[in-house]
């Protein structure tokens, strides 16, 4: 069946090979982080740029500029590349910069990630103010250049004030439901239905300790923890508004140490469970027969994993 991976994370270094991603199979397409908090416009565009290239010369990748393109990928067997930014701190500060990265394959950004910042809170501040005028500002753009507003890693407020600005279909790219396990990055059912009252689609993670199974030898215990959320969400919210997002990060054990040797930067809600546990791609692709075991339809199914997604990218890409 088609996939479509709304965030996934490569070692966000130029040098980094792209290869890596062809664990996902063919006929996906993949949404590749390019940045957050730490990066400027020169340093994301620096990745882009170089992975870019690669793509152009591997007949195993297919760039995508519209959903056209993800059809054809999806089609040919291929796998469809654009890029993602987890936080807006890459702008430098201008919201013009949402269209400069638009046209470099930028079809999704966090105004925030854990952390306040110009453009509003995030997930993990003790006061959630929501989104600031700057913040608003940068929806507009969003939706004026053709990339979804994503509400993951940022406060309550804030993705609830991104669902009241946004004119076009909002994501959370890959967020899971606080209903199922109490996480701070984890939303509410409130922030969950103002999404999808825009059109707009709730991406499932298989983070461990977003999922609630952290276990170094849990990893088919997450990916049903993973369609446990897709099953409340399309409970939640209907078939229409639930897909992927698996934040899988292909630098895992370096985000590991990360975390470990900067505890005040992430706090103990990453820290409490144990060394951070991800569902890989190979086990992604087990979903649609986990739900199938459900009782799952293939159109159901197919919506999850791929039609959701690829209907709000045609209602936000232009």
């Amino acid at each position: 069946m088609r996939l479509w991976e709304q965030h996934t994370c490569l070692p966000l270094d130029p040098e980094a090979e792209i290869a890596p991603l062809t664990r996902y199979g063919t006929g996906a397409y993949l949404s590749v982080n390019v940045g957050y908090s730490p990066q400027d416009r020169a340093a994301s565009t620096a990745l882009i740029e170089r992975w870019s290239a690669r793509a152009d010369g591997d007949p195993r990748f297919r760039l995508v500029r519209a959903v056209d393109d993800v059809d054809a990928a999806w089609a040919d067997g291929v796998l469809g590349l654009a890029f993602d930014l987890e936080d807006s701190a890459p702008l430098d500060g201008d919201p013009g910069n949402v269209a400069y990265f638009v046209g470099l394959g930028v079809r999704s950004m966090l105004p925030t990630y854990n952390h306040e910042n110009a453009a509003g809170c995030g997930c993990l501040d003790a006061t959630d103010t929501g989104l600031t005028a700057y913040g608003r500002d940068l929806v507009r753009a969003m939706n004026a250049a053709g990339m979804a507003a994503d509400g993951s890693h940022c406060s309550r407020r804030t993705g609830l004030d991104i669902a009241a600005v946004t004119e076009r279909p909002m994501i959370y790219s890959h967020s899971n439901f606080a209903a199922l396990w109490e996480h701070p990055r984890n939303i509410t059912d409130e922030q969950a239905r103002a999404c999808a009252e825009t059109g707009g689609v709730v991406g499932i993670n298989g983070v461990g300790i977003f999922v609630g199974v952290n276990g170094i030898d849990d990893g088919a215990a997450r990916v049903e923890a993973m369609a446990d959320h897709v099953e409340y969400g399309v409970d939640l919210l209907g078939i229409d508004h639930v897909g992927l997002g698996s934040d899988f990060s292909f630098d895992h054990e370096d985000f590991v140490a990360e975390v470990a040797a900067h505890p005040d930067a992430f706090g103990p809600e990453y820290t409490a469970y144990g060394p951070l546990q991800w569902v890989p791609p190979e086990d992604t692709r087990t979903l649609p027969d986990v739900l199938r075991s459900r009782g799952w339809d293939d159109a159901a199914i197919d919506a999850v994993v791929a039609g959701n997604f690829r209907r709000v990218a045609g209602e936000t890409w232009v």
